[in-house]
């Protein structure tokens, strides 16, 4: 359905193009102008809800593309602002018009501004910094106006590279100060010392610590980053900008239709095609660097485990190299910096998710795809034996459907746990990002006898509603999903059906991902008749929308568990609603289905669950640790005063000791693999390391241990039912 879509969309624009569309369109080569051109008629006519080009659109495309190329707020002047204003209420008729007068104002000022700034940040690291005084720094840059003048923008620099070189000079301190404990005393007393070190206060550093010339080495290292990063973007061209400029432009539209300029373009193929080089994690851009949100199974980071999503990457080292700072660098070109070839090392410096910064190793890899596959294990719980399926995403092999797919994998995965005796089935979602909708129909059939699993709706056309036709049930018994905040797309679609039928109980986060538009990657050559200008590019455009059965849209909303269990996410700013204009959520005539009737008291087994969940001693640690991870995001106001910033990361690495305990937490529940991946151990010692691990994971995992209780729960209502049939036949 996918792809005859995409070849119906891409036959109407080539159509209505190539009546009117060709490289005539101007009187010069202007490529910039004609993409503009290329761009807005296929956003127009393609995308699911096509915005007006009007002021109020205008107008945010010039807040956003300053935020853009200027994030931080350290280049342009007040001045210039000012100045860029005439065209606010402008762009909008510029891009009617193919005319690119703003790009070219902006990006011309800021060639100027950015040659300004290497003077000034040359200038104030050649002084030192004075570490005693009390003054700070606001970290929040959408609070702060612009510099009013050069003297003021010299001061915000001034601050903002003391905070770059305090980090540097603090670690610096804090090291040499262990290397001289670990050189003196005898073991044993070397060993408590080093267990119970803290870092020295100002007043408190030895003599044996050359103050100055610590300060200079860390100087020297925020001035080397700096060089590096300045040379970085002196080899961006303006095209390179234009494409951030036309991005700007293209994400008025939804925070997922994006413009590939063609280098970009192949680079999205490869990663399409299911092999990922580099460190196995998404990132989004922020102001203060690039914030984790995705780790991809079977990934290094993934693998490595230093890492999780929230986490935010401030400086990026290639091995035994100086780190460069990626405060304010575009996303793409902080990507390139921490990709690179199979084998090699990248060391990112972190604020982790509770405020910490520390300095993380990762040897970069190809993604194991095996990871991204669906893997099950058994659950011992006493007298009572569960399945555990964890899938990862919704994987197919769009070439050949039969060759692999997640549907077909898991129900494998079902006759194997049915055949060694599970009573209960817990499907993981948790971080699965989405994938095929096909294979979530086909899915969602394995647990139902037929009937509908979501409707569809594109721009303008009736719904299409997706059916399971089959009317065999792989696995009738009781069945708990779990999700969190990263479940997105298709891993909702599953949890949304399966809700509305009440056919299994949801366990997790109070809300899923929220992400319920389809998009589809669209070349723009085709539609150009007699192209002259080369490659250019695709648009990946959103297209369609998901709506449950029930005719409410997963857009935004998301799916709510029907047992909210907190998780350390649970305050922190992730999901479609935190991204940049996303589309609204919305409601349709609901499908024709019937709720699933193979429980007894299923209200009962929720009610009993929440029950636990109040008086859970773990699970209120969790919500303490989760409201306090949300006030160390929120801190924005950040001390230039060594004491009070030493004091501060010492307070934080305390709190977060408290919380270290949540890792230890054990069910008591025993899981095993089956008998088929048994025998592959005693060839594979690398599959049993990662089976232990995982075995490990879910033992200490308190979502897995309330799934398990809520199986015993709808198990024992099964047994009701099947006592209740017993009892009316007799009679």
């Amino acid at each position: 359905m996918k792809k005859n879509f995409i070849l119906a969309l891409l036959v109407i624009l080539v159509a209505v193009a190539s009546c009117s569309f060709t490289n005539k369109s101007f009187d010069n080569d202007d490529k910039d102008k004609f993409l503009l051109e290329l761009i807005s008629y296929v956003l127009e006519r393609g995308h699911y809800e096509p915005k007006d080009i009007n002021d109020s659109f205008s107008s945010n495309v010039f807040d956003d593309f300053i935020e853009v190329v200027d994030p931080t707020k350290r280049y342009f002047l007040e001045s210039d602002i000012r100045e860029f204003e005439k065209y606010r209420f402008m762009i909008d008729d510029e891009i009617r018009n193919t005319d690119i007068t703003f790009f070219n104002a902006v990006y011309q000022r800021l060639m100027v501004r950015m040659e300004e700034a290497k003077e000034i940040y040359k200038e104030v690291l050649s002084q030192p910094f004075d570490y005693t005084v009390d003054e700070d720094i606001e970290i929040d840059y959408d609070e702060q106006e612009f510099a009013s003048s050069k003297k003021e923008l010299k001061e915000r620099w001034r601050k903002q590279l003391k905070y770059n070189t305090l980090a540097g000079f603090e670690n610096k301190i804090e090291n040499k100060w262990r290397d001289a404990i670990s050189e003196s005393g005898s073991k044993d007393t070397k060993d408590d010392a080093m267990a119970s070190i803290n870092i020295p206060t100002f007043d408190e550093i030895p003599s044996s610590i050359d103050i100055a010339l610590t300060e200079e080495e860390a100087r020297e290292n925020t001035r080397n980053t700096l060089d590096e990063f300045f040379d970085f973007v002196g080899d961006l061209e303006r095209k390179d900008w234009f494409v951030q400029y036309l991005n700007t432009i293209v994400e008025e539209f939804d925070p997922h239709t994006f413009y590939f300029a063609p280098e970009e373009k192949e680079k999205f193929d490869i990663g399409m095609s299911g092999k990922f080089e580099g460190i196995g994690a998404r990132l989004q851009k922020k102001p203060e660097g690039a914030k984790i949100v995705e780790i991809i199974s079977g990934g290094p980071v993934w693998r490595d485990q230093s890492l999780e999503v929230g986490d935010e990457i401030l400086k990026v080292g290639q091995e035994g190299e100086e780190p460069i700072d990626i405060v304010g660098m575009r996303l793409d070109d902080a990507i390139k910096l921490i990709k690179g070839p199979e084998g090699t090392v990248v060391d990112l410096t972190v604020r982790k998710v509770d405020g910490t910064i520390e300095t993380v190793s990762i040897t970069r890899d190809v993604v194991e795809l095996e990871e991204s596959y669906a893997k099950s294990a058994t659950i011992d719980a006493g007298d009572k034996k569960f399945g555990l399926i964890d899938l990862p995403k919704f994987y197919v092999d769009f070439e050949d459907y039969t060759e692999r797919n997640a549907a077909t994998d898991v129900a494998k995965e079902l006759e194997r746990l049915k055949e060694a005796g599970a009573e209960g089935i817990i499907l993981d979602l948790r971080d699965n990002g989405g994938g095929s909708l096909k294979t979530v129909v086909e899915m969602a059939g394995l647990f139902i006898k037929d009937g509908p699993i979501v409707q569809v709706r594109s721009s303008g056309q009736r719904k299409e509603v997706h059916e399971d036709k089959d009317e065999r049930i792989q696995w009738d018994g009781p069945l708990v999903i779990l999700v969190n905040e990263l479940s997105a797309s298709a891993s909702e679609i599953l949890a949304a059906a399966m809700q509305d039928y009440k056919r299994a109980v949801i366990i997790g986060s109070k809300q899923t991902f929220g992400k319920g538009t389809v998009q589809n990657v669209i070349p723009l050559d085709p539609i150009v008749r007699g192209n002259e200008h080369g490659d250019l590019g695709a648009i990946k455009l959103t297209t369609q929308k998901f709506y449950r059965i029930n005719g409410g849209s997963t857009q935004l909303e998301g799916v709510k568990s029907d047992i909210i269990v907190p998780d350390r996410y649970s305050y922190i700013d992730l999901g479609e609603r935190d991204q940049q204009n996303p589309l609204g959520w919305d409601k349709i005539t609901a499908a024709d289905y019937k709720v699933w009737d193979g429980y007894i008291d299923f209200d009962d087994a929720i009610k009993n669950s929440k029950e636990r969940m109040a008086q859970n001693e773990q699970i209120k640690l969790i919500e303490e640790n989760a409201k306090w991870l949300k006030e160390q995001q929120d801190e924005s106001i950040i001390s230039l005063k060594y004491d009070a910033f030493v004091g501060k990361e010492m307070e934080a690495k305390k709190r977060s000791e408290k919380f270290k305990s949540l890792k230890d937490y054990d069910s008591k529940l025993s899981f095993s693999s089956l008998q088929y991946e048994k025998e592959l151990f005693t060839k594979d010692s690398v599959l049993r390391e990662k089976r232990d691990r995982w075995h490990k994971d879910l033992a200490r995992d308190i979502y897995v241990e309330e799934a398990v209780n809520v199986l015993k729960d709808l198990h024992k209502n099964n047994i009701k039912r099947e006592e209740n049939k017993l009892a009316s036949v007799k009679g």
